[in-house]
């Protein structure tokens, strides 16, 4: 049966009060029994967040809200998503998926129109939803340009010299 996988195309369109553009997007391949708390899960890790603490949803087209309850969300009657299965989905679905409910990094979810086989795409079949392909710049998502940012300027380019020899071309160059 894994041949009926879900093939969902997700963009990401903003985040940090910001539109994205060009929008970096990815593939992922997630089987009907497979939950939506899973596929917010397969979404993080494919677009590189790391702090998965924050509170995430689903908007389908017909108004249901997916996520995690809470009082404090707009939509605290939001279906639980680790209980609810994608089986929900048809092909040509549209929904959103918003990740951070602070910084609201929001994507757009397409069902392809072709089923996909993760043997196929992905050479396995997984536990999980997976992403199988991706293009695009990702933006970290608190902002930051390199891991010691403090949010001034980056500093001249070292070109390499400030790296240990372990690669050709890295270290402080013989003259």
């Amino acid at each position: 049966m894994a041949r009926t996988w879900l093939a969902i195309k997700v963009e990401l369109v903003e985040g940090r009060g910001r539109f994205v553009w060009p929008r970096p997007g990815r593939v992922l391949a997630a089987d009907r029994a497979h939950t939506f708390g899973q596929l917010a899960t397969a979404i993080d890790e494919a677009f590189g967040r790391w702090d998965l603490a924050h509170s995430h949803g689903f908007l389908l087209a017909d108004g249901t809200s997916i996520g995690t309850p809470d009082p404090d969300w707009a939509t605290p009657e939001a279906l639980d998503a680790d209980a609810e299965p994608l089986d929900r989905l048809r092909p040509g679905d549209g929904f959103a998926y918003e990740f951070d409910l602070a910084d609201r990094w929001v994507h757009v979810c397409r069902v392809e129109e072709a089923a996909v086989d993760p043997l196929d795409v992905w050479g396995a079949v997984p536990t999980a939803p997976v992403a199988y392909f991706g293009a695009g710049d990702l933006p970290d998502q608190y902002g930051r340009r390199w891991l010691d940012d403090d949010g001034g300027a980056p500093g001249k380019d070292p070109q390499a010299r400030d790296l240990p020899p372990l690669h050709p071309g890295w270290g402080r160059r013989a003259r």
